[in-house]
């Protein structure tokens, strides 16, 4: 008997669900369907040799392909002899209605604002900020006309101390130069960026973050998709705006994807407006120069959980990454 290939999967897992499906979707799909046969892979991402086999068909075949594109952003694909009888403007409506429902019961126990405690975890203990971070709430912001302060404001702030890291005599000399390793980072948070989103989320972030030394997007979800991850690489490499995918099983093996334009300069009228506009934001920088003159951190931000109790906050909030 032959062996199931990724033809055999591609061609029966559309064929059965009937609908266009995006690469991972496939995968995704001949697993529940039962498609996938006897399939054995050792690649971790098998759904991106799904996408090149769907892209090289459509390429070398033309119009004679058995696969085509039906949409780009995000990629999906139909077999040709089905698109013939199916009304695929229809059936590509009932899909975005059925994803749309199921990311509402996804996130339905959590919100955006549950996930602070896990970005404070990660930022304070990962080796490229080792950041104490305090969250900003918008709603404490002075109200001005609408529109004017939209997008001004980060979810959360962080600062690096060099503290931990130098001896007393680099501090020393550094304070003589009139040089500080002090950093300083803005985060933007949601719990899912699809191509839906994206721009939207990502332009928030570019808006929020342009004062600090780095600006993040960071998400807990991210569609699965290559054209996604190729778009986002792009509004990175032109406007410098990093992306960090949240790990709700170990929030220690959370992944910067794509890293931040280092900015080496502080854009102090836009801190200063901040400082205007919002309390939190005030009080951060309070803290940061209270500890500056102390050469050591002892003001109070957001509390960093211990492992134990990160875990048990993860578990009764109900967060999780979409497998999907």
């Amino acid at each position: 008997m032959a062996k199931t290939t990724f033809w055999n999967i591609i061609e029966k897992t559309i064929e059965k669900a009937g609908t266009p499906l995006s690469p991972k979707e496939i995968w995704v799909k001949a697993n529940e369907l039962g498609t996938i046969g006897d399939f054995v892979t050792s690649g971790k991402t098998p759904w991106d040799t799904i996408g090149a086999y769907c892209y090289t068909d459509i390429q070398r075949a033309g119009d004679n392909s058995l696969i085509i594109q039906t949409n780009e952003r995000p990629a999906q694909f139909f077999l040709r002899k089905l698109s013939i009888k199916t009304d695929l403007d229809k059936v590509q409506k009932q899909k975005e209605l059925e994803i749309a429902k199921k990311e509402k019961s996804e996130t339905k126990k959590f919100n955006e604002r549950d996930l602070h405690t896990m970005l404070v975890a990660y930022a304070y203990g990962d080796t490229h900020f080792k950041a104490n971070v305090k969250t900003i709430y918008h709603e404490t912001s002075t109200k001005s006309g609408k529109g004017q302060n939209e997008w001004l404001h980060p979810d959360l702030v962080g600062v690096y101390f060099p503290f931990r890291d130098y001896k007393t005599e680099t501090l020393d000399i550094q304070n003589h130069l009139s040089i500080s390793s002090i950093k300083l980072f803005s985060f933007e948070l949601k719990v899912y960026i699809n191509f839906s989103n994206l721009r939207q989320s990502y332009f928030q972030a570019v808006s929020n973050s342009s004062w600090a030394n780095e600006g993040y997007l960071v998400t807990l979800n991210l569609d699965d998709d290559a054209s996604l991850r190729d778009e986002i690489r792009r509004l990175n490499n032109a406007f410098g705006i990093g992306v960090i995918k949240l790990n709700a099983e170990n929030i220690y093996e959370s992944e910067i994807l794509f890293p931040a334009r280092i900015n080496n300069g502080i854009d102090w009228d836009t801190v200063n407006r901040l400082v205007s506009e919002n309390p939190d934001f005030s009080s951060f920088l309070r803290l940061i120069s209270e500890d500056c003159k102390l050469g050591k951190v002892k003001s109070e931000y957001d509390k960093v959980l211990k492992i134990d109790e990160l875990t048990k906050y993860i578990k009764d909030k109900g967060i999780k990454n979409s497998t999907d």
